[in-house]
C-alpha cells in the first residue's frame, strides 16, 4: 500500500481529522488509500502554528518513525482557500483514521509499505477471514 512520510505534528493533524490537505512540492497521480507515516523529525514551527494560529491543542507525546493512520487521497490542487494550504500543491485527503502504530522506516515521496507488514488481522479494520 502507498504511504507518505509527514513530519509531526502535521501527521497527527491529518489523522486526527484537522488537516485535509498535505502540502507537497509535486503532483501525484495516485488516488485512493494512503498510509500516513510520522517521520522522526519534528516541526516545532508547525507545532506553534497549529496551536497559536489555528487554536488546536497538539498532544505532548506524538509517535514517530512509523505508520500512524490512513486517509484517502482524492485530489491534487494547485490552489485552495483552506487555511492548511501553503502549496505549491495540495494533496486533498478525506476519511482520515488512526491506526495502531506500525514501526516502518520512512522515505521521500510516495513509497510502498509491504502488504505483509499491514496485513495482520485487525491492522486496517479487517477481521480474520476478510479480504483473503
Amino acid at each position: 500500500m502507498k504511504a507518505v512520510s509527514v513530519r509531526q505534528p502535521w501527521a497527527w493533524a491529518i489523522v486526527a481529522g484537522h488537516k485535509p490537505i498535505e502540502n507537497r512540492g509535486r503532483r501525484t497521480h495516485h488516488r485512493g488509500p494512503l498510509l500516513i507515516h510520522a517521520s522522526k523529525k519534528y516541526d516545532r514551527s508547525g507545532h506553534h502554528f497549529i496551536e497559536e494560529a489555528l487554536g488546536i491543542q497538539v498532544p505532548d507525546d506524538l509517535p514517530s518513525g512509523g505508520i500512524i493512520g490512513q486517509a484517502d487521497l482524492v485530489d491534487v490542487v494547485d490552489g485552495s482557500i483552506s487555511r492548511w494550504f501553503f502549496g505549491p500543491f495540495g494533496w486533498v485527503l478525506a476519511n482520515p483514521r488512526r491506526l495502531p502504530f506500525i514501526e516502518v522506516r520512512g522515505q521521500l515521496g510516495l513509497f510502498e509499505v509491504p502488504d505483509h507488514i499491514i496485513a495482520e488481522p485487525g491492522r486496517l479494520g479487517i477481521t480474520e477471514g476478510e479480504g483473503q
